[in-house]
């Protein structure tokens, strides 16, 4: 009886073990995020008295609102096991020509403001979302690596943006067209803020609540299983890489009308940003592995960071740097993550 007592006493995990086990089974549902999270508000929160201030938050927030909503669409690509670096051009592309529309539009028909507006917007919608139809042909038609067809559009897309333009900014668009989309309110909430939440619930319902979600995740964990159950998984590819691109319009439109300028330079380090924040929130570079509200919180995370960098007044060189190495990060605790999850399970 002794004996056993102490076999039991010895077989027991002891109160370091007991917190060790917590933390893994913490990390493992809830991934690096909520560590990172805290971490970045500690050590900025003590380098800033402004940090952590309503002003400096709600900036932080309505910065956010363009990585954001390209963050949702670079999710669809990362849940079927790809990615998209063309989301850069597509913002670029989407400013260049919604800005010129528009503003041909408006010299035209000086007194119809939202008629202009609704024909720039229109034509940078299916600009942007062009490069996504292309994407999406070459990965799900002709089964090119979305690695090389997506940077071989990065590459087509800007160097179109680069000729409409010249390099020069665009002007001559609506005032109402900044006022409203760019810096306008809506019950005291900045506009944009409101249609990237709009946004953020259209991609909840269609990711957990429609077929076609679910046909991501499968898609992105086993394609030949998810083929075999009769998921036509060319149309998702196709089907993914469209959506990305219309969610990274959306977010050029907005951004547009913050600069109230077209402009073929912006976005540069967007396709690093949004993955950076996918993968901080948890979603696989395996595929079939991501959560809507994570991507959002990675985010705003990102922008976070490069908000109290700003603060600090680190320079925007070594921002860079950071940036990089939280992606690296990521991708690290990702590995990790995988292992205590199979180590919990034995």
């Amino acid at each position: 009886m002794i004996e056993t007592d102490r076999a039991t006493a010895l077989a027991a995990p002891g109160p370091a073990e007991r917190v060790r086990l917590l933390l893994v089974r913490l990390f493992v549902r809830l991934g690096v995020l909520p560590f990172l999270l805290l971490i970045a508000v500690i050590v900025f929160a003590s380098l800033s008295e402004n940090f952590l201030t309503v002003r400096n938050l709600t900036n932080v927030v309505r910065q956010a609102v363009y990585l954001l909503i390209v963050s949702l669409g670079q999710m669809l690509a990362l849940l079927t096991g790809g990615f998209d670096l063309s989301v850069g051009t597509i913002l670029a592309l989407t400013s260049v020509v919604s800005a010129s529309a528009m503003a041909a539009a408006h010299a035209a028909f000086p007194e119809l403001p939202w008629l202009s507006i609704a024909l720039g917007s229109m034509a940078g919608l299916a600009a942007g979302t062009a490069i996504g139809v292309a994407n999406g042909l070459g990965v799900a038609l002709f089964g090119v690596s979305p690695f090389i067809m997506t940077l071989g559009m990065a590459s087509v897309g800007f160097g179109i943006a680069l000729y409409l333009t010249g390099g020069v900014p665009v002007y001559g668009m609506p005032v109402l067209f900044g006022e409203v989309f760019g810096f306008g309110t809506l019950l005291g909430v900045p506009v944009p803020i409101l249609i990237a939440a709009l946004l953020v619930l259209v991609m909840l319902v269609l990711v957990y609540r429609t077929r076609l979600g679910r046909s991501f995740y499968a898609v992105g964990g086993n394609i030949k299983a998810a083929r075999l159950s009769g998921i036509d998984t060319r149309r998702v590819l196709f089907t993914t890489y469209v959506l990305c691109a219309l969610a990274t319009s959306i977010g050029g439109l907005l951004l547009t009308a913050r600069l109230d300028t077209g402009e073929a330079n912006i976005g540069a380090s967007m396709p690093l940003e949004s993955i950076a924040a996918c993968v901080i929130a948890g979603v696989s570079l395996r595929g079939g592995v991501g959560r809507v509200e994570n991507v959002v919180l990675g985010a705003l995370f990102i922008v976070l960071v490069q908000n109290g960098m700003n603060l600090a007044r680190i320079e925007s060189y070594l921002q860079t740097v950071v940036l990089g190495l939280l992606l690296i990060l990521a991708v690290i605790a990702d590995q990790l993550r995988l292992r205590a999850m199979a180590s919990l399970r034995a």
